[in-house]
């Protein structure tokens, strides 16, 4: 199974999960997937539909909320809001490595009104360094905030 960092009690990130692993995702007690990888990132990566199918089976709900280059937007950012607010339990989101999953999550619980030291000590917890999006998580903090960037 992937290396699963725990942020807490609400979320976790993972670099990419296989199909086979839901199942035993489901297990360890998540409600909740979310894939911000775009399909065709990497070769040989599962497609997303792949995953989806196998996080249904295991009775998880799942997100597609990919995140590429460019970076992030307000849209991405809500559909993670939305995510967060639905489940029924934990999440677990992932991408090639968790930083993409990691950051989205901060900027939406930014935007849910979380203070940005508090997210920036969970992220760096789990060894994550979340400096590169601190003005973002400032300006949503307060209400605020425009476009998005980082990876």
């Amino acid at each position: 199974m992937a290396n699963i960092l725990h942020i807490d009690d609400s979320i976790s990130v993972a670099p990419q999960i296989a199909p086979s692993d839901l199942a035993d995702i489901a297990a360890a007690g998540f409600a909740a997937i979310v894939n911000n990888r775009p399909d065709d990132e990497d070769a040989g990566q599962p497609e997303g539909a792949e995953v989806r199918a196998a996080a249904e089976q295991a009775g998880l709900s799942y997100a597609a909320i990919p995140v590429t280059h460019a970076g992030f937007s307000h849209p991405q950012i809500d559909a993670m809001i939305a995510v967060l607010e639905a489940a029924d339990g934990p999440v677990l989101a992932f991408c090639r490595s968790g930083t993409r999953s990691c950051n989205l999550w901060a900027l939406a619980r930014a935007k849910m009104g979380d203070h940005p030291d508090t997210l920036m000590a969970k992220a760096a917890a789990t060894g994550y360094d979340l400096t590169g999006i601190r003005p973002l998580l400032d300006a949503l903090a307060s209400g605020g905030g425009t476009g998005a960037s980082g990876r």
